[in-house]
């Protein structure tokens, strides 16, 4: 199923540039340098490329055109189970992330991480931005397979009741103190602006050495609350539209030239050749609806139903654009079903890393096939969602809200609605009725799946930990009168 010719018709010229199928076993064991861009509650419809005609994003439309693109990639919907999922390779409950919150997003500890996996093929490894898999020290990304580290806590900067750093709770996204390494810092800046320059010069410095490295620039933005810099709010408010939609598409254009940046030091740098680099989000769209001159008008999601913590396509179907100068095709489309799940088993072909015998068990697929050839046979699968945060001890009563079974043709909706993804990507016509085999063999192997979880859900049932019990408000609270917090700055490029 192509999304681009069913959504979202925009003429671009494919070059074939496609690694040929003799070159089947050429991307095993490359090695390549990995910048994984990821960027949050971002949707399929907020990027110029993807038909949106008021965000600006020239330098992702850019990538897009040079890119390999998937074009049926698929997420969870919302932010820490699809960041569980990456570094797992497994579903996000089996990790016994079912929420973003209540310590139900922390990541089992037995999780062999993705970053782990690349260390035992000698990758340097670095987070940038929004970790949300646990703030207790045994959870955070430096005790999970990261070299560098710079974060902010909990699943977003500001949400200090949820475990944030407190100063974060004023002046929000700007001049953040977030946690670098083993020390809590000040900096000074817009928050996307830190993020990228810092993971650029984390970069610059691991090129002088001979080993690869994977960069992990994980973006809080344009996660609530709305807020970007005054040069990025003001055309949107110069042409009508209300303070919160001029602050989303403020910081994904913000994000743009940010991108932009990162794209244009590698090639200086002359570090493309051997770079795998990926832009991607982490769920659906938010703030699906706004003011343009005091009307309500509804923001384009590129024609998807739902947004982010939806089990439709419009929480979990995101953009997916893969680019390897000189070696992935660029402008392919890649229409197989693909997923999250798939990025750790990917990698680790990649790198050629070499997993420990008690690795957990993977759900994804290596997608080294595709990227080798766009038309590779890829067997049909089953996807399974689940938005998750039910209340404490309501998991049963929740088994069939808001839930999904995804194939290649098909998506089974909360145990009762059935749409032709084929034909239908749109989701407007139910078809349960006219395709009954189809519901009962999707709604077996749900049940299946369902009860596969229940040794696996860890955090269940834990008690919500008050503001000033979370694990970085007493962190920050202990270096403050021990030691004070340093100002910091990422190296100046």
């Amino acid at each position: 199923m192509t999304f681009m010719k069913y959504l979202i018709p925009i003429a671009l010229a494919a070059l074939s540039l496609c690694v040929s199928s003799n070159d089947a076993h050429a991307l095993d064991g490359s090695r390549p340098n990995i910048v994984l861009v990821m960027t949050d509650d971002q949707g399929m419809g907020d990027l110029s490329c993807m038909g949106n005609e008021v965000v600006r994003t020239p330098n992702i439309d850019r990538f897009y055109e040079q890119s390999t693109r998937f074009t049926d990639f698929q997420v969870s919907p919302t932010c820490a189970p699809t960041r569980s999922a990456i570094m797992s390779g497994r579903a996000p409950f089996k990790n016994g992330v079912t929420h973003t919150i209540m310590q139900r997003e922390r990541m089992a500890l037995d999780t062999f991480t993705l970053p782990q996996a690349l260390q035992t093929a000698g990758y340097q490894t670095g987070i940038f931005g929004k970790w949300h898999l646990g703030d207790e020290d045994a959870y955070l990304p430096g005790n999970r397979g990261f070299d560098e580290v710079l974060i902010h806590g909990s699943g977003g900067i500001g949400q200090v009741p949820l475990g944030d750093f407190p100063p974060n709770k004023e002046n929000v996204y700007f001049d953040n103190v977030l946690l670098h390494n083993d020390t809590i810092v000040q900096t000074k800046g817009y928050c996307t602006d830190i993020f990228f320059q810092s993971g650029l010069a984390w970069i610059k410095n691991q090129l002088e050495t001979s080993d690869p490295y994977f960069a992990y620039i994980a973006l809080n933005a344009p996660h609530a609350p709305l807020v970007a810099p005054e040069k990025y709010t003001e055309r949107f408010l110069e042409l009508g539209y209300d303070k919160g939609t001029a602050g989303r598409y403020g910081m994904i254009e913000n994000i743009d030239d940010n991108f932009g940046r990162l794209m244009a030091k590698l090639a200086e740098w002359n570090s493309l050749d051997n770079t795998l680099v990926i832009f991607m989000t982490d769920n659906g769209a938010t703030h699906l609806s706004g003011t343009l001159n005091g009307q309500r008008v509804k923001h384009f999601n590129a024609n998807l139903k739902g947004g982010k913590n939806s089990p439709n396509e419009g929480g979990t179907h995101v953009p997916a654009f893969w680019y390897w100068k000189g070696v992935l095709g660029e402008g392919v489309d890649i229409d197989a079903l693909t997923a999250h799940i798939d990025i750790y088993p990917t990698f680790c072909e990649l790198a050629s890393a070499k997993l420990p015998d008690d690795v957990q068990d993977f759900d994804g697929r290596s997608l080294l096939p595709l990227l080798t050839d766009a038309e590779a046979t890829w067997a049909d699968r089953e996807l399974f969602f689940h938005c998750g945060r039910w209340p404490t001890g309501g998991r049963d009563d929740f088994k069939f809200k808001k839930c999904a079974v995804r194939t290649e043709r098909w998506r089974f909706v909360n145990n009762g609605q059935l749409y032709d993804i084929s034909a239908d990507p749109s989701e407007t016509t139910d078809v349960a009725q006219t395709h009954p085999e189809v519901v009962a063999s999707l709604r077996q192997s749900y049940d299946r799946w369902w009860v596969s979880l229940t040794p696996l859900l860890v955090n269940e049932n834990l008690p919500r930990v008050p503001p000033a019990e979370q694990p970085l408000a007493i962190r920050y609270h202990n270096q403050l009168k021990e030691k004070g917090i340093p100002e910091w700055a990422p190296e100046t490029l």
